[in-house]
Protein backbone atom coordinates (compact mmCIF):
# COMPACT_ATOMS: atom_id res chain seq x y z
CA UNK A 1 0.00 0.00 0.00
CA UNK A 2 1.06 3.28 -0.54
CA UNK A 3 2.15 6.04 2.02
CA UNK A 4 -0.97 7.51 4.02
CA UNK A 5 -1.94 10.59 4.07
CA UNK A 6 -2.71 12.23 7.51
CA UNK A 7 -6.74 11.77 6.67
CA UNK A 8 -5.83 8.07 6.17
CA UNK A 9 -3.88 7.52 9.40
CA UNK A 10 -6.64 9.37 11.39
CA UNK A 11 -8.83 6.78 10.26
CA UNK A 12 -7.09 3.96 11.26
CA UNK A 13 -6.98 5.26 14.49
CA UNK A 14 -10.40 4.84 15.42
CA UNK A 15 -11.37 1.90 18.18
CA UNK A 16 -14.69 0.45 16.16
CA UNK A 17 -13.92 -1.50 12.99
CA UNK A 18 -17.63 -1.43 10.92
CA UNK A 19 -18.61 -4.62 9.36
CA UNK A 20 -17.79 -3.44 5.88
CA UNK A 21 -13.78 -3.40 7.12
CA UNK A 22 -14.51 -6.54 8.70
CA UNK A 23 -15.83 -7.68 5.43
CA UNK A 24 -12.97 -6.79 3.44
CA UNK A 25 -10.73 -8.11 5.76
CA UNK A 26 -11.79 -11.26 5.82
CA UNK A 27 -12.41 -11.73 2.21
CA UNK A 28 -8.18 -10.03 1.98
CA UNK A 29 -7.57 -13.56 3.16
CA UNK A 30 -9.40 -16.29 1.37
CA UNK A 31 -9.13 -15.11 -2.11
CA UNK A 32 -6.84 -16.74 -4.40
CA UNK A 33 -4.86 -13.46 -5.27
CA UNK A 34 -1.73 -15.21 -6.96
CA UNK A 35 -4.00 -17.54 -9.56
CA UNK A 36 -6.62 -14.68 -10.21
CA UNK A 37 -3.69 -12.61 -10.99
CA UNK A 38 -1.95 -14.77 -12.82
CA UNK A 39 -4.99 -15.86 -15.00
CA UNK A 40 -5.29 -11.75 -16.35
CA UNK A 41 -1.45 -10.66 -16.62
CA UNK A 42 -0.80 -12.06 -19.50
CA UNK A 43 -3.59 -10.32 -21.16
CA UNK A 44 -3.23 -6.65 -19.02
CA UNK A 45 -1.64 -3.69 -20.64
CA UNK A 46 1.99 -3.27 -19.77
CA UNK A 47 3.88 0.18 -19.24
CA UNK A 48 4.77 2.01 -22.23
CA UNK A 49 4.96 5.38 -24.06
CA UNK A 50 1.46 6.05 -22.98
CA UNK A 51 -0.61 6.33 -19.98
CA UNK A 52 0.65 3.81 -17.41
CA UNK A 53 -2.13 1.67 -16.37
CA UNK A 54 -3.03 1.08 -12.75
CA UNK A 55 -1.44 -2.06 -10.86
CA UNK A 56 -3.49 -5.14 -11.56
CA UNK A 57 -3.57 -5.93 -8.53
CA UNK A 58 -5.59 -2.42 -7.60
CA UNK A 59 -8.04 -3.16 -10.58
CA UNK A 60 -8.92 -6.54 -9.76
CA UNK A 61 -9.62 -5.25 -6.09
CA UNK A 62 -11.81 -2.78 -7.87
CA UNK A 63 -13.66 -5.18 -9.43
CA UNK A 64 -14.23 -7.10 -6.98
CA UNK A 65 -15.58 -4.68 -5.02
CA UNK A 66 -18.24 -3.45 -7.30
CA UNK A 67 -19.66 -6.30 -7.45
CA UNK A 68 -19.51 -7.08 -3.58
CA UNK A 69 -21.28 -3.30 -3.56
CA UNK A 70 -23.45 -3.83 -6.85
CA UNK A 71 -21.70 -0.26 -7.77
CA UNK A 72 -21.83 0.96 -11.13
CA UNK A 73 -18.85 2.31 -12.93
CA UNK A 74 -19.42 6.21 -11.64
CA UNK A 75 -20.57 4.77 -8.52
CA UNK A 76 -17.50 2.77 -7.69
CA UNK A 77 -15.35 5.75 -9.09
CA UNK A 78 -17.20 8.44 -6.04
CA UNK A 79 -16.91 5.63 -4.05
CA UNK A 80 -13.36 5.25 -3.94
CA UNK A 81 -13.46 9.39 -2.98
CA UNK A 82 -15.51 9.13 -0.12
CA UNK A 83 -14.92 5.86 1.58
CA UNK A 84 -11.82 4.87 3.07
CA UNK A 85 -11.84 1.20 3.47
CA UNK A 86 -12.55 0.84 0.00
CA UNK A 87 -9.68 3.24 -1.30
CA UNK A 88 -7.26 1.38 1.03
CA UNK A 89 -8.21 -2.19 0.33
CA UNK A 90 -7.51 -1.10 -3.39
CA UNK A 91 -3.94 0.01 -2.35
CA UNK A 92 -4.86 3.50 -3.36
CA UNK A 93 -4.41 6.52 -1.21
CA UNK A 94 -6.28 10.24 -1.33
CA UNK A 95 -3.14 11.59 -2.68
CA UNK A 96 -2.93 8.88 -5.69
CA UNK A 97 -4.58 9.26 -9.31
CA UNK A 98 -7.86 7.04 -8.34
CA UNK A 99 -9.01 5.20 -11.33
CA UNK A 100 -11.70 6.65 -13.08
CA UNK A 101 -14.95 5.36 -14.08
CA UNK A 102 -13.31 4.68 -17.92
CA UNK A 103 -10.65 2.75 -16.42
CA UNK A 104 -13.00 0.86 -14.74
CA UNK A 105 -15.55 0.33 -17.21
CA UNK A 106 -12.41 -0.64 -19.91
CA UNK A 107 -10.80 -3.55 -17.43
CA UNK A 108 -14.36 -4.90 -17.19
CA UNK A 109 -14.16 -4.97 -20.95
CA UNK A 110 -11.16 -6.93 -20.72
CA UNK A 111 -12.24 -9.52 -18.26
CA UNK A 112 -14.97 -10.29 -21.30
CA UNK A 113 -12.84 -9.81 -24.15
CA UNK A 114 -10.92 -13.08 -22.80
CA UNK A 115 -13.67 -14.85 -21.11
CA UNK A 116 -11.79 -14.20 -18.03
CA UNK A 117 -15.11 -14.29 -15.46
CA UNK A 118 -15.42 -18.17 -16.20
CA UNK A 119 -11.46 -18.91 -15.98
CA UNK A 120 -11.54 -17.23 -12.67
CA UNK A 121 -14.80 -18.95 -11.57
CA UNK A 122 -12.68 -22.54 -12.03
CA UNK A 123 -9.54 -21.09 -10.27
CA UNK A 124 -11.85 -20.13 -7.21
CA UNK A 125 -13.53 -23.68 -7.57
CA UNK A 126 -9.69 -25.23 -7.88
CA UNK A 127 -9.02 -23.63 -4.67
CA UNK A 128 -11.65 -25.18 -2.86
CA UNK A 129 -11.88 -28.43 -3.93
CA UNK A 130 -7.71 -28.19 -3.03
CA UNK A 131 -8.43 -27.54 0.55
CA UNK A 132 -11.09 -30.69 0.59
CA UNK A 133 -13.83 -28.10 1.13
CA UNK A 134 -15.83 -29.50 -2.56
CA UNK A 135 -16.76 -33.34 -2.23
CA UNK A 136 -18.57 -33.77 -5.66
CA UNK A 137 -20.50 -36.99 -4.64
CA UNK A 138 -23.85 -35.18 -5.23
CA UNK A 139 -25.57 -32.10 -7.47
CA UNK A 140 -28.55 -29.93 -6.25
CA UNK A 141 -29.90 -28.27 -9.53
CA UNK A 142 -31.88 -24.76 -9.36
CA UNK A 143 -32.75 -21.26 -11.07
CA UNK A 144 -33.60 -18.13 -10.10
CA UNK A 145 -35.04 -15.11 -11.84
CA UNK A 146 -32.92 -11.87 -12.52
CA UNK A 147 -35.09 -8.92 -13.23
CA UNK A 148 -34.50 -7.17 -16.25
CA UNK A 149 -35.87 -3.44 -17.03
CA UNK A 150 -38.96 -3.99 -18.98
CA UNK A 151 -39.59 -0.60 -19.77
CA UNK A 152 -39.51 0.86 -23.68
CA UNK A 153 -38.18 4.31 -22.93
CA UNK A 154 -34.62 3.98 -24.19
CA UNK A 155 -32.84 4.95 -27.28
CA UNK A 156 -33.82 2.19 -28.91
CA UNK A 157 -37.98 2.01 -27.83
CA UNK A 158 -37.47 -2.11 -27.45
CA UNK A 159 -37.40 -4.48 -24.19
CA UNK A 160 -33.33 -6.45 -24.06
CA UNK A 161 -34.61 -8.71 -27.16
CA UNK A 162 -32.34 -11.39 -24.93
CA UNK A 163 -34.76 -11.26 -22.13
CA UNK A 164 -38.13 -12.26 -21.72
CA UNK A 165 -41.19 -12.81 -19.38
CA UNK A 166 -42.44 -15.48 -17.72
CA UNK A 167 -44.73 -16.22 -15.36
CA UNK A 168 -44.47 -17.74 -11.96
CA UNK A 169 -47.43 -17.96 -9.78
CA UNK A 170 -49.66 -15.57 -10.31
CA UNK A 171 -46.68 -13.53 -10.63
CA UNK A 172 -45.28 -11.83 -14.41
CA UNK A 173 -41.98 -11.65 -14.25
CA UNK A 174 -39.35 -10.06 -17.11
CA UNK A 175 -35.21 -10.95 -17.16
CA UNK A 176 -33.24 -13.86 -17.51
CA UNK A 177 -32.59 -16.75 -15.25
CA UNK A 178 -29.26 -18.04 -13.68
CA UNK A 179 -29.00 -21.80 -13.30
CA UNK A 180 -26.84 -23.36 -10.96
CA UNK A 181 -25.44 -26.79 -9.74
CA UNK A 182 -24.38 -27.10 -5.90
CA UNK A 183 -22.13 -29.64 -4.35
CA UNK A 184 -24.70 -30.98 -1.90
CA UNK A 185 -22.11 -31.65 0.83
CA UNK A 186 -20.61 -27.69 0.65
CA UNK A 187 -23.36 -26.00 -0.87
CA UNK A 188 -20.61 -24.42 -3.27
CA UNK A 189 -21.79 -23.56 -7.03
CA UNK A 190 -19.51 -25.33 -9.28
CA UNK A 191 -21.58 -24.40 -12.52
CA UNK A 192 -23.53 -21.80 -14.11
CA UNK A 193 -25.56 -21.03 -17.37
CA UNK A 194 -27.57 -17.87 -17.61
CA UNK A 195 -30.68 -18.27 -20.08
CA UNK A 196 -33.92 -16.19 -20.55
CA UNK A 197 -36.71 -16.15 -17.95
CA UNK A 198 -38.95 -18.83 -20.02
CA UNK A 199 -36.54 -21.33 -20.19
CA UNK A 200 -37.47 -24.67 -18.14
CA UNK A 201 -35.52 -26.12 -15.64
CA UNK A 202 -35.00 -28.97 -16.29
CA UNK A 203 -33.56 -28.23 -19.84
CA UNK A 204 -30.36 -26.70 -18.41
CA UNK A 205 -29.97 -30.02 -16.32
CA UNK A 206 -27.07 -31.52 -18.11
CA UNK A 207 -25.52 -28.39 -18.41
CA UNK A 208 -25.17 -28.14 -14.50
CA UNK A 209 -23.47 -31.84 -13.61
CA UNK A 210 -19.53 -31.94 -13.42
CA UNK A 211 -19.69 -35.23 -14.35
CA UNK A 212 -18.87 -36.92 -11.13
CA UNK A 213 -21.78 -36.89 -9.47
CA UNK A 214 -23.55 -40.23 -8.44
CA UNK A 215 -26.59 -38.26 -7.14
CA UNK A 216 -29.06 -35.74 -7.98
CA UNK A 217 -31.24 -33.45 -6.45
CA UNK A 218 -33.72 -30.95 -8.11
CA UNK A 219 -37.32 -29.64 -7.16
CA UNK A 220 -40.38 -29.83 -9.19
CA UNK A 221 -39.26 -28.10 -12.18
CA UNK A 222 -36.90 -30.69 -12.92
CA UNK A 223 -39.88 -33.59 -13.32
CA UNK A 224 -38.90 -35.69 -16.22
CA UNK A 225 -34.71 -34.80 -15.77
CA UNK A 226 -33.75 -38.72 -16.00
CA UNK A 227 -35.00 -38.60 -19.71
CA UNK A 228 -32.40 -36.13 -20.54
CA UNK A 229 -29.61 -37.20 -19.16
CA UNK A 230 -27.68 -39.65 -20.86
CA UNK A 231 -26.09 -41.30 -17.84
CA UNK A 232 -26.84 -43.52 -14.92
CA UNK A 233 -27.60 -41.24 -11.66
CA UNK A 234 -30.03 -41.40 -8.40
CA UNK A 235 -32.06 -39.03 -8.77
CA UNK A 236 -34.28 -37.31 -5.74
CA UNK A 237 -37.02 -34.95 -7.57
CA UNK A 238 -39.87 -33.69 -5.65
CA UNK A 239 -43.28 -34.43 -6.45
CA UNK A 240 -45.90 -32.23 -7.96
CA UNK A 241 -48.27 -31.35 -4.80
CA UNK A 242 -50.84 -32.68 -7.50
CA UNK A 243 -49.85 -35.98 -6.66
CA UNK A 244 -50.90 -35.39 -3.07
CA UNK A 245 -54.16 -35.26 -3.92
CA UNK A 246 -54.20 -38.21 -5.36
CA UNK A 247 -53.46 -40.17 -2.68
CA UNK A 248 -55.57 -41.68 0.36
CA UNK A 249 -55.98 -39.76 3.14
CA UNK A 250 -53.85 -40.76 6.99
CA UNK A 251 -51.05 -42.60 6.60
CA UNK A 252 -50.08 -42.36 2.44
CA UNK A 253 -50.40 -38.87 2.56
CA UNK A 254 -48.33 -38.53 5.87
CA UNK A 255 -45.29 -41.13 4.58
CA UNK A 256 -45.46 -38.79 1.31
CA UNK A 257 -45.03 -35.47 3.44
CA UNK A 258 -42.01 -36.93 5.02
CA UNK A 259 -40.59 -38.34 2.20
CA UNK A 260 -40.87 -34.89 0.64
CA UNK A 261 -39.42 -32.81 3.82
CA UNK A 262 -36.52 -34.91 3.82
CA UNK A 263 -35.89 -34.17 0.08
CA UNK A 264 -36.56 -30.35 0.92
CA UNK A 265 -33.58 -30.28 3.76
CA UNK A 266 -30.68 -31.68 0.87
CA UNK A 267 -32.21 -29.05 -1.45
CA UNK A 268 -32.27 -26.21 1.15
CA UNK A 269 -28.69 -25.54 0.11
CA UNK A 270 -29.18 -24.67 -2.85
CA UNK A 271 -30.87 -21.50 -2.07
CA UNK A 272 -28.02 -19.75 0.31
CA UNK A 273 -25.72 -19.03 -2.94
CA UNK A 274 -28.93 -17.22 -4.03
CA UNK A 275 -29.52 -15.62 -1.14
CA UNK A 276 -25.73 -14.19 -0.81
CA UNK A 277 -25.67 -13.00 -4.32
CA UNK A 278 -29.38 -11.42 -3.88
CA UNK A 279 -29.28 -10.22 0.04
CA UNK A 280 -25.78 -10.02 0.72
CA UNK A 281 -23.97 -8.58 -2.95
CA UNK A 282 -27.63 -6.94 -3.36
CA UNK A 283 -28.04 -8.34 -7.19
CA UNK A 284 -31.69 -8.63 -7.91
CA UNK A 285 -31.90 -6.99 -11.16
CA UNK A 286 -29.36 -7.59 -14.23
CA UNK A 287 -27.01 -4.44 -14.95
CA UNK A 288 -26.09 -5.06 -19.01
CA UNK A 289 -27.99 -5.56 -21.99
CA UNK A 290 -27.56 -9.30 -23.21
CA UNK A 291 -27.08 -12.62 -21.53
CA UNK A 292 -23.17 -12.61 -22.42
CA UNK A 293 -22.21 -10.10 -20.06
CA UNK A 294 -24.63 -10.49 -17.44
CA UNK A 295 -23.37 -13.98 -17.65
CA UNK A 296 -19.25 -12.86 -16.87
CA UNK A 297 -21.14 -10.77 -13.65
CA UNK A 298 -23.19 -13.91 -12.67
CA UNK A 299 -19.88 -16.54 -12.44
CA UNK A 300 -18.03 -13.36 -10.75
CA UNK A 301 -20.99 -13.15 -8.18
CA UNK A 302 -21.05 -16.84 -7.91
CA UNK A 303 -17.55 -17.20 -7.25
CA UNK A 304 -17.61 -14.64 -4.49
CA UNK A 305 -20.75 -16.29 -3.06
CA UNK A 306 -18.66 -19.62 -2.46
CA UNK A 307 -15.84 -17.78 -0.94
CA UNK A 308 -17.65 -16.25 0.88
CA UNK A 309 -19.82 -19.46 2.39
CA UNK A 310 -16.72 -20.83 3.09
CA UNK A 311 -14.02 -17.63 4.25
CA UNK A 312 -14.48 -19.11 8.11
CA UNK A 313 -13.24 -22.90 7.27
CA UNK A 314 -10.52 -21.28 5.07
CA UNK A 315 -9.26 -18.93 8.10
CA UNK A 316 -9.69 -22.07 9.77
CA UNK A 317 -7.46 -23.50 8.09
CA UNK A 318 -5.16 -20.76 7.46
CA UNK A 319 -4.75 -20.33 11.33
CA UNK A 320 -4.18 -24.47 11.64
CA UNK A 321 -1.45 -24.02 9.30
CA UNK A 322 0.27 -20.88 10.85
Amino acid sequence: MNQLTFGDAEYLGKRKRTRREVFLAEMERVIPWDALLALIEPVYPKAGRGRKPYPLATMLRVHLMQNWFGLSDPGMEEALYEIVPLRQFAGLAMTDALPDETTILNFRRLLETHDLAAQMFAAVNAHLHARGLTLQKSTIVDATIIHAPSSTKNREGKRDPEMHQTKKGNQWYFGMKAHIGVDADSGMVHTVTTTAANVADVTQAEHLLHGKETHLHGDAGFTGVEKRIKRKLKYSIAEKRGKQKQLPEGIAQGAWRELERRKAQVRAKVEHPFRVIKRQFGYVKVRFKGLAKNHGQVLTLFALSNLWMARRKLLYLQGSCA
